[in-house]
């Protein structure tokens, strides 16, 4: 009788043939086999990317946050000077160039002016961007394609070259030193960028909503007003957001169209704080974190809506 040379056990096979099972483990002698490398995963970067990434982050938010932290330091200094020293502002800070801004000049009343304005263009702005991007987005009538490069050709050219003619018209419709005047102005601003914007978001939209609302009965602007704008939030709030920072922070067109001092903006009355003769930055600095607080609470309230904004309308347009 042979000897086994395996330590398992023979078993049949379903021929009847003996079958040999081997062990698991590695002979004696072998080096054991080694695990797969870890493989990382699609889109997921290493460590050291990551790193890098969010220190890159941080200081480039370090860098854009730098020069508000320093005009709001500067606003707490008393003295006309502190800008020039403003290690020493640290030992006597005070909240007096507020209460002096409020108090003592007409901050209220540009504030208010500025209020109008802005809620005006806002208003009117998205109002018009957006029936004319809904109107490019789904009709074909001549000269549409026509119409978006123009209102882009508009946006080329710079403010001092538009700033004469449009003095020129306003003086002649009368609409000179007028909020009506100053709207319409910030309006030709806004209107061209908005309508672009929105002709993409629009354009997302799928073409079976309209459809459902003329089987329902609708009017195309029944349909734009009570389908299309409720689905086109996120790309408003954008518009809007840009229209209200356009003429909220403005001072070319404001400084020349608004010739009276109960009609200056925010942006105008600014200004006068610094002049040839005279230099208040303490009251500027103040002002401009003033200014700067309605710009934020406006961001508040459309952040959510920013990014999907921004983004809807990159893959088509």
């Amino acid at each position: 009788m042979s000897t086994a040379t395996a330590s398992q056990p023979q078993e049949p096979d379903q021929a009847g043939s003996p079958m040999t099972l081997t062990a698991d483990r590695p002979a004696a002698g072998t080096a054991p086999a080694k695990r797969p490398a870890k493989v990382r995963r699609r889109g997921r970067s290493s460590p050291l990317v990551t790193l890098l990434t969010h220190g890159a982050l941080i200081v480039a938010s370090l860098i854009a946050l730098f020069p508000v932290l320093y005009i709001a330091y500067i606003s707490l200094g008393p003295d006309d000077n502190d800008y020039l020293h403003p290690a020493k502002i640290f030992d006597k800070m005070t909240f007096a160039n507020y209460g002096k801004v409020m108090n003592d000049t007409g901050f209220f009343t540009w504030f208010g002016n500025s209020a109008i304005v802005a809620g005006g263009t806002t208003l009117i702005g998205v109002l018009i961007a957006a029936s004319t991007g809904y109107a490019v987005s789904r009709m074909r009538f001549p000269g549409y394609r026509q119409l978006m490069w123009t209102l882009l050709v508009t946006q080329m050219f710079p403010i001092a070259v538009l700033i004469v003619p449009m003095y020129y018209i306003l003086s002649n419709l009368g609409l000179l030193d007028s909020y009506t005047g100053l709207i319409m102005v910030y309006s030709s601003t806004t209107v061209p960028y908005c309508a672009w914007l929105l002709k993409g978001y629009f354009d997302t939209i799928p073409m079976e909503i309209d459809e459902a609302g003329r089987v329902d009965g609708l009017s195309p602007i029944g349909t734009f007003w009570r389908l299309i704008l409720p689905l086109a939030r996120p790309g408003l709030a954008v518009a809007a957001f840009y229209s209200f920072l356009t003429a909220w922070g403005e001072v070319a067109y404001a400084s020349t169209f608004m010739l009276s001092s109960d009609k200056y903006t925010l942006a105008v009355g600014l200004s006068s704080f610094v002049s040839e003769h005279d230099h208040q930055w303490q009251l500027m600095a103040a002002t401009s974190v003033l200014i700067a607080l309605p710009a934020a609470v406006v961001f508040y309230l459309v952040q959510r809506h920013l990014v999907t904004g921004l983004t809807a309308g990159a893959a088509k347009s």
